[in-house]
């Protein structure tokens, strides 16, 4: 287990300056990157420049070669309550309305080419709940409430809610969630699959940096490009998300990873569970080889939608 990044003497903390200072707060502890959003008044509901601030975050964790997994956590107990609706009254700090480019809650429209966990604790409702959608894992605290709340004041989903909350649920499951606006309580979302691990409370935060840990450690061109390939399937036809996976997958193997690894297990390392470390350390591609998903010559490097 890695120590909390926020105890740990080694992390840097960069703050962004917007509506409420120090509204999103960046981490780094090695290879993880921790993000937090900060807005007690509000229960970390999010305006416009808190929705910039995040989006400038994740933006440059894509592009941070040091960089192999994020942790999207809310402070003061909640994870985040949605869109400011006191915010909506004020022009400036109303959040962004536009089809193309960032999200109304910053984030939500963009497609890393990396993990992102949300620790989810105290309430994730409405956008917030978008926000966790978008996150690949979901760390939720059993004290935790997820819902679509926006419901009972007419606002609508447009961060993404109504597409990945069918995508992870399946539409019947869904549209209760959508068309009800209830509350879910942790045991709920792990059954239904929103969570996916649920912690005492308290322990959201310190669970999602440990998982993140992990994942850094693993070799990330594969993990990267088999995340790839599940999430573009999506629309495919059988015969073409196969065509997709093979194609994203020989480029990784391609570029060293995976040959190195069937190596390493040739000579007996990773067997029975046990870590398969590259010359570079744990999780790392072979000397000399290209990550196909971050190399400026590359093809398969992501981009924001």
């Amino acid at each position: 287990m890695h120590p909390d990044a926020a105890a740990s003497a080694a992390a840097a903390t960069v703050a962004f300056d917007g509506g409420d200072r120090d509204a999103v707060t960046v981490e780094h502890d090695g290879p993880v990157t921790i993000v937090t959003l900060s807005r007690p008044q509000a229960r970390n509901a999010v305006d416009r420049a808190a929705a910039e601030a995040l989006a400038a975050a994740f933006a440059r964790f894509d592009a941070d070669p040091s960089a192999s997994v994020a942790v999207f956590c809310g402070a003061n107990g909640h994870f985040c309550a949605g869109a400011d609706l006191k915010a909506m009254a004020d022009a400036a700090r109303r959040n962004r309305l536009e089809p193309d480019g960032d999200g109304p809650m910053g984030p939500s429209r963009m497609v890393l080419g990396k993990p992102v966990i949300a620790a989810v604790s105290g309430y994730a409702v409405a956008g917030g709940l978008e926000l966790a959608l978008w996150c690949d894992l979901r760390i939720v605290e059993a004290s935790a409430t997820l819902g679509v709340f926006c419901r009972r004041f007419g606002v609508p989903l447009i961060d993404g809610g109504t597409v990945r909350l069918p995508r992870l649920i399946g539409l019947s499951r869904a549209l209760d969630l959508i068309l009800t606006g209830r509350a879910v309580n942790a045991e709920e979302a792990e059954r239904i699959g929103l969570a996916n691990r649920v912690v005492a409370h308290g322990q959201a935060r310190g669970t999602a940096i440990a998982l993140a840990h992990e994942l850094a450690a693993l070799p990330q061109a594969c993990l990267r490009s088999d995340r790839r390939s599940a999430y573009e399937q999506e629309g495919l036809t059988l015969e073409q998300a196969l065509a997709n996976e093979f194609a994203l997958g020989l480029r990784t193997l391609e570029a060293g990873e995976g040959y190195a690894g069937a190596a390493r297990f040739a000579s007996g390392a990773g067997r029975h569970g046990t870590p398969a470390a590259g010359p570079n350390g744990p999780g790392s591609a072979p000397a000399g080889s290209r990550d196909p998903f971050t190399d400026p010559d590359s093809s398969l490097r992501t981009t924001e939608q």
